[in-house]
């Protein structure tokens, strides 16, 4: 499974962008995907998760300007971000994780596109 992030680059403070991850291969449909942040010197961080089934969460950070959705029939999920400020700089990552079996779990990454975010 190979995960594509795009979308990323500048934008002013109060702009907005729209992050893509394609994913290849079979199992997205089952899979949940999520995606992180990280920013220079700190920790990478969980932003907003979706299930197979569409649910989603958010962390308060982002939670009521991020929107994350999945589009099954593309094998992509998307992360709009509205209301962006400098501290939402960092480097994005898509995620997918689920099992292939009871005992079989599966953790892919993206390779990261960065948001930078000018005041």
């Amino acid at each position: 499974v190979q995960l594509q992030a795009s979308g990323g680059g500048l934008v002013q403070a109060g702009g907005s962008l729209r992050l893509s991850c394609a994913a290849s291969g079979s199992i997205f449909r089952r899979s949940a995907m999520g995606w992180y942040r990280q920013a220079p010197g700190k920790q990478r961080e969980l932003l907003a998760a979706i299930s197979s089934g569409g649910g989603t969460n958010y962390a308060d950070s982002v939670k009521g300007r991020f929107t994350m959705s999945r589009d099954n029939a593309k094998n992509t999920v998307y992360l709009q971000m509205n209301s962006l400020k400098p501290e939402d700089t960092a480097v994005y990552y898509c995620n997918a994780h689920g099992y292939y079996s009871v005992e079989q779990k599966y953790d892919y990454w993206g390779q990261g596109t960065q948001v930078t975010v000018s005041s």
